[in-house]
């Protein structure tokens, strides 16, 4: 059997799960990446509610730059989403996806903004 790169990622993502969980005290930061956007959230698992969130979907984001530049932009504004919402600390979940390029650069901005992880 060929292994598919969906299939790769889902087993990568299984694998992450397995260690990452977010809770009220440190949630965890999610991160999906689509071929044209790139989605964030940040997610109480114990109660499995979404906190806060973040795209490049948004209508009151501005669609200029590359991808990675988009992406760290997003990791911006949900680093302050999360501050005026009482987050300190997250664990990061890179959702199968190296940790590289547009989620590198959503994660480092994160940092940056003054999320901990």
């Amino acid at each position: 059997m060929a292994i598919t790169k969906s299939y790769r990622r889902t087993r990568i993502k299984m694998r992450i799960r397995k260690k990452v969980t977010g809770s009220a005290e440190m949630p965890r930061l999610s991160v999906f990446r689509s071929n044209r956007d790139i989605y964030a959230q940040i997610i109480n698992d114990l109660d499995g509610k979404t906190l806060v969130q973040a795209s490049s979907k948004e209508k009151s984001f501005s669609s200029k730059g590359s991808k990675t530049e988009r992406s760290a932009e997003v990791g911006k504004i949900l680093a302050e989403r999360a501050k005026s919402a009482g987050i300190e600390k997250v664990a990061f979940d890179r959702n199968g996806y190296l940790y590289h390029g547009r989620v590198k650069a959503l994660a480092e901005s994160a940092r940056e903004a003054g999320l901990k992880f």
